[in-house]
């Protein structure tokens, strides 16, 4: 009887632990969704989006204005938790649009196509890397906008980590001369 008492009660505690599998389904776009790093809202931008969920942290993904953002996000070393699932939009499906990609037209990072290096620009005015299910419409897409198509493991850190020039701006005299007016005003 006393074993039987043991068993029930080891049984009952490992019920108590059994823990659940955090749900990393992709949540649509919605005027609350703002970017990881821009803290802009992503329905102000146009372009593919992103979303990363992290474990730990359950129905609150990170969200990225650009797809580009969150392919840097994983590769750069900082990451505090575990990134369980990445979602983008997929631009080939139906309905989806630069300037509205879709709320709902999700598809897991891994399994995306896509058209790297070409003249799409994001939301942030940054190059986009440009997602999509069928790797024939990442064909055509790379065809009329330049570009060639890759999987995942595939885009360069060049493609995600590199220094962007935004509108062709490569003079940064006004950015030299402040910052040598401000060493200037601290040495004083």
């Amino acid at each position: 009887m006393k074993a039987l008492l043991i068993a029930a009660a080891l049984l009952a505690l490992t019920a108590c632990k059994e823990e659940t599998a955090q749900d990393t389904s992709p949540l649509p776009l919605t005027p609350a969704a703002v970017g990881h790093y821009c803290q802009m809202n992503l329905l102000e931008h146009d372009g593919p989006k992103a979303q990363a969920h992290l474990a730990g942290l359950p129905g609150a993904p990170l969200f990225f204005s650009q797809v580009r953002d969150v392919i840097a996000y994983l590769r750069m070393p900082e990451q505090s938790h575990a990134v369980l699932a990445i979602w983008v939009n997929d631009m080939g499906a139906p309905g989806a649009a630069w300037d509205a990609p879709g709320a709902a037209n999700w598809i897991d990072a891994k399994d995306a196509h896509y058209v790297v290096g070409g003249r799409a620009i994001g939301g942030m005015g940054a190059p986009e890397i440009v997602p999509f299910s069928d790797p024939a419409d990442a064909a055509e897409f790379a065809g009329i906008n330049g570009g060639r198509v890759l999987e995942l493991d595939e885009i360069p850190d060049s493609a995600v980590l590199a220094p962007v020039e935004l509108d062709g701006d490569t003079d940064d005299t006004d950015f030299q001369d402040r910052l040598r007016s401000l060493s200037r005003t601290v040495g004083e």
